[in-house]
This record gives structure tokens, sequence and C-alpha cells, in this order.
């Protein structure tokens, strides 16, 4: 009883490791892959936030600071859910993010998942 009390414990040590080391692997800045904006992902809470931190056009809709991602908490390996609020349209949705090596996928969702735009990003360093 007690080996499976301690293997429990180390597995949900290994898993909790893992999770955290995913979440810093997003930390950080990535930047469109229009090359137009860089967001900063950092840990807000228990969750992942990102706000503008470059603009290539300062005077559009979009604003130096203003959180475009928020409360992106862990859904699986390498991928997180919460929202996604979009400057041009003002409107927030259902966003998901997943990493594939050094590319980062943002995606903003309506009708449950039907329908969705997708934005890629490289590690902006």
């Amino acid at each position: 009883m007690h080996f499976w009390n301690r293997s429990g414990c180390a597995a949900l040590a290994l898993l909790a490791g893992i999770a955290t080391a995913s979440a810093q692997e997003v930390a950080g800045v990535w930047e469109r892959e229009t090359g137009a904006s860089r967001v900063r992902f950092a840990k807000c809470g228990e969750a992942l936030c990102g706000t503008i931190a470059w603009l290539k056009d300062a005077n559009g809709p979009a604003k130096l600071g203003q959180r475009i991602f928020y409360d992106m908490k862990p859904n699986g390996g390498g991928k997180w859910s919460g929202s996604a609020f979009n400057p041009e349209d003002g409107k927030t949705y259902s966003g998901t993010m997943t990493l594939s090596g050094e590319t980062l996928t943002t995606a903003g969702c309506i009708l449950g998942g039907l329908i969705c735009r997708s934005v890629k990003w490289s590690r902006s360093n």
C-alpha cells in the first residue's frame, strides 16, 4: 500500500512539473507571423495571459499593454484554453493556444469551436 502511495505522489509531482515547464516555455515575447505585433505571455494567477508588447502600427485599434489573451489554463500537453480579445472588432472569443516546437498557434472561436481563426507566432527574444 505504501509503494502505491509513493508512486502515485511521484507521478503527480512529475505531471505538475511538466505543466509548469510548458507554461514557462510559453512565457516571453512572441511575434505574430505577419510581423504586425508582439505579445508578452506571463503567468497571471494560476493561468497565462498575453498583453500587446509592440505594434508595427500604433494608430490601429490595438493598444500597447492591452490584454488580448486571458485565463489561459492547461488543457493537455502543450495546449491551453481561455479567452481571446480581438482589438479589430472589440469582441472576446473562446481562445486556445497550442505550442509545437518553436511555434505558438493561437485561435479565437465562436459557435462552440465550429468556426475558428488562428494566428501563428514565433518567439521574439
